[in-house]
């Protein structure tokens, strides 16, 4: 099995979104199921990118607070 990166593993998130439509969170949790990783061991993993995205999926969500922003 190949080393990942947090390029590769970004580009695998992308991959599983593309195939099927799902919020970031999730394909991050198939990709680990899928290379069977535990979830709490990939913080690594994870990048700056990858993460403002999960964050701001989030706060759409209103799973967590976010910067002040006006409804548009």
């Amino acid at each position: 099995m190949e080393v990942l990166t947090k390029k590769r593993f970004a580009k695998l998130v992308e991959e599983k979104i593309k195939e099927k439509p799902m919020p970031y969170i999730d394909a991050v949790v198939d990709v680990c199921q899928d290379r069977e990783l535990d979830t709490a061991d990939i913080g690594n993993l994870i990048s700056p990118i990858l993460k403002e995205k999960i964050k701001a999926e989030a706060v759409e969500l209103n799973m967590m607070k976010g910067g002040a922003s006006l409804p548009i």
